[in-house]
């Protein structure tokens, strides 16, 4: 069944709030939400681990979800746009997968309302793993003894090896991803010495900018009361700007229900956690770095224009928000 995403909109510049806005700051916390009908388990981490890395999953045996999604470096490829199988090249930049399983919708246009569903999209993208039908992706797993065992002992079945269980099992291990107790956390949890000052002007920029109206919530990607699946949607760009041509900010239309006009441009409001490792920037990957991102930001969607001074505190206060990474050596797979 096709996902529709329940929407929140964020009309940036017709919201206003006060500049007390410590309370929509909020740490990451150290275990993640899970839905009920798939709760963790060691036995699906080490599994969905092994599949998250086995490129046999794609037709041609050569992309995994660790070929767009490093999860030893930054979670992502570094790459304007991922390559899938035959060189084939996308249209969006890979998001990160640290820290993923906190935001209540995937992808760039919120189009996923879960890790499970995410999952189960790129091995049927031609242009990604290629998988011609779900029943393919099944086979392939199947036939591989040591993964049909570890699907039964875990799923209790002789058929377990189903595609909804590969996307469960890979989800579980996604659930693993999180990078808490950044400065930025440590902060907020009582240390004031864990941000330098600059950062914490920084952090008072943010604020009265009013990047805060829509990076808020423990993922600073829209508030902590959204329910699994609701998307939290901000337009972008929201203003015209020389940024537009320079960076093909508008080439895609992002999450556009029902090719309208109306809802060309509207886009998940992404996390800002480890946004300081995992550049390019934006949903094209145009922006090569930080500081200039940082400026298309203001100028796109508050049509400000930042000081170097201003930009310079926002980069203190994002670099802040780099978490502790969990090292992710590479398993040996089911044979």
């Amino acid at each position: 069944m096709k996902h529709t995403p329940r929407i929140t909109i964020v009309t940036v510049l017709l919201l206003v709030i006060s500049t007390h806005t410590q309370a929509a700051f909020e740490p990451l916390p150290f275990n993640p939400p899970e839905p009920a009908d798939n709760p963790s388990s060691a036995a699906k981490i080490n599994l969905g681990k092994q599949l998250f890395f086995d490129p046999r999953l794609s037709l041609d045996n050569t992309v995994s979800c660790n070929s767009c999604h490093h999860v030893s470096g930054n979670g992502t490829d570094s790459s304007a746009v991922s390559t899938g199988i035959d060189g084939k090249k996308g249209v969006r930049s890979a998001p990160t997968v640290w820290n993923a399983a906190f935001l209540s919708a995937q992808l760039w246009d919120g189009r996923a309302a879960s890790l499970e569903e995410q999952a189960k999209g790129p091995i049927l993208n031609p242009v990604e793993m290629g998988m011609p039908h779900k029943e393919a992706a099944v086979d392939r797993i199947a036939a591989i003894p040591g993964y049909r065992t570890q699907f039964i002992a875990i799923f209790g079945d002789k058929e377990a090896v189903t595609y909804n269980n590969i996307a469960k099992v890979i989800a579980t291990y996604e659930r693993t991803l999180i990078t808490p107790n950044s400065p930025f956390d440590r902060f907020l949890r009582g240390d004031k010495t864990a941000l330098s000052a600059r950062a914490q002007t920084g952090m008072k920029d943010f604020e009265q900018i009013g990047c805060i109206l829509c990076h808020q919530g423990p993922a600073l990607a829209g508030p902590a009361s959204l329910a699994a699946g609701e998307v939290y949607f901000q337009w972008f760009p929201a203003i015209p700007s020389p940024y537009d041509e320079q960076y093909n900010l508008k080439e895609d239309l992002g999450y556009n229900e029902g090719n309208s006009e109306a809802h060309t441009g509207k886009w998940r409001v992404p996390t800002l956690r480890n946004i300081a490792l995992t550049a390019p920037y934006f949903h094209n990957g145009a922006v090569k770095t930080l500081n200039e991102a940082i400026r298309v930001m203001a100028r796109a969607q508050r049509n400000q224009t930042l000081t170097d001074e201003q930009a310079g505190n926002l980069v203190a206060f994002l670099e802040s928000l780099t978490g502790e990474f969990t090292v992710q050596n590479r398993p040996t797979l089911s044979q």
